[in-house]
């Protein structure tokens, strides 16, 4: 179940990634408490799988997960650059947590 709650904190991460262009500095209500339910709802997630998964770890692959997720949905939503090193980092990043999951011992 931790790998489960680290997803979906990952998951949420995203969001709020997202949901912070949105509020535009916290001055629009319904993005701004989206994106703060979105912020408390990932942190208890991920204090879930710490409860099981080794710290380290964990916090790796939740910033990995939003890391990545932000980047790409930067590129999708935002036109932000797809330059081919910016891929290539993105790649690395989903390697390295990849690589996080299957040295776990959990």
């Amino acid at each position: 179940m931790a790998w489960t709650y680290l997803s979906i904190a990952g998951l949420l991460e995203i969001a709020w990634a997202i949901g912070l262009k949105y509020t535009a500095g916290w001055t629009k209500l319904y993005p701004s408490l989206l994106t703060a339910a979105a912020m408390i709802a990932s942190f208890y997630f991920l204090s879930l799988a710490v409860k099981t998964l080794p710290v380290g770890t964990a916090y790796a692959v939740w910033t990995g997960i939003g890391t990545v997720g932000a980047a790409i949905l930067g590129i999708l939503i935002f036109g932000e650059s797809r330059e081919v090193s910016k891929i290539v980092c993105i790649v690395l990043i989903v390697a390295g947590i990849i690589g996080l999951k299957l040295t776990s011992a959990h």
